[in-house]
């Protein structure tokens, strides 16, 4: 049974398991290796993508949900990576292994598109992704960075 649903902007049809989980699509079948796999439990938050603008742990949504849907892996968040959380990442040296990253990027983005300001206390409840090396001070910065460039880049 083919399964359709759109990646980064692109028409994808894959004849898969509908129970198979989009992450495993997103690697193996459609060979986007950014999206990471970290616990397969949906706990880390390395596989982030984005359902129709939404953050959604990719390792435990089959990609039968994803029927029709719009889906951005962080190959399609930016790919010159001028998006202001990818810029931000980089200013305030946020990667330390980066295994996270792809991820942690994904839900940063869907936060500053849902809560262009957030507080700190917003991005502690909100961010749930795990960063094994421990960058959160510099991922904060980073998301209060992204969040100034983009209202500023809403203004002009």
């Amino acid at each position: 049974m083919a399964i359709e649903f759109t990646l980064n902007g692109k028409a994808v049809s894959v004849d898969v398991d509908p129970d198979t989980p989009l992450l495993w699509v997103i690697r193996d079948h459609l060979k986007l290796k950014g999206t990471k796999f970290g616990c397969g439990v949906g706990m880390c938050g390395a596989c982030t993508v984005h359902v129709d603008g939404r953050a959604q742990r990719s390792c435990v949504l089959p990609v039968e949900m994803a029927a029709g849907m719009s889906v951005t892996s962080i190959e399609g968040l930016d790919p010159e990576g001028g998006h202001p959380v990818q810029r931000e990442w980089i200013e305030k040296a946020v990667p330390q292994c980066g295994y996270c990253q792809a991820g942690m990027i994904m839900a940063v983005s869907a936060l500053l598109a849902e809560n262009p300001q957030p507080t700190d206390e917003d991005i502690d409840m909100s961010l749930t992704n795990i960063c094994r090396c421990g960058t959160y001070p510099r991922i904060r910065a980073a998301i209060h960075a992204a969040a100034e460039a983009m209202t500023a880049e809403a203004g002009q």
